[in-house]
């Protein structure tokens, strides 16, 4: 899984086991300044973890909170045959996409890295705030 800044662009891609790459990107340039990303995931239907297949669903992108592009993947890596860790502001192993090439480091600064597998939507209220502020 990768999630990046590209060319002003946010991007999302799956890469499914090495045989396809799912992907979801933002239609737009990012406006300049400070910004709340975020991607869901909302499974649509079981996996078959004999077939090495985790669960379809619907990939979405939002930017300060408005969906800005979804799209359908229709399977998933099932996360036992996931070989890597988790890692923030670079990809120090092998490249997720060709899109890049590896650490492709972000270069702008991160404030808060959340990552939550309960289903329930995050509120962070005290960053909502500083981006209402920083708009002011």
């Amino acid at each position: 899984w990768t999630f990046y800044v590209q060319d002003d662009r946010l991007h999302y891609a799956h890469n499914y086991v090495g045989r396809e790459i799912y992907r979801v990107s933002g239609p737009d340039p990012l406006p300049a300044g400070q910004h709340q990303f975020r991607f869901e995931f909302e499974p649509t239907g079981k996996p078959d973890f004999p077939q090495g297949k985790g669960a379809p669903g619907l990939a979405q992108l939002y930017v300060d909170g408005q969906l800005i592009a979804s799209t359908e993947f229709p399977v998933t890596t099932p996360i036992a045959l996931n070989p890597g860790g988790l890692t923030c502001g670079a990809n120090p192993g092998s490249a997720i996409v060709p899109d890049y090439q590896a650490p492709f480091p972000f270069t702008g600064t991160l404030h808060t890295v959340t990552v939550d597998l309960s289903g329930d939507l995050i509120t962070d209220s005290e960053s909502e705030m500083r981006m209402a502020m920083a708009r002011q």
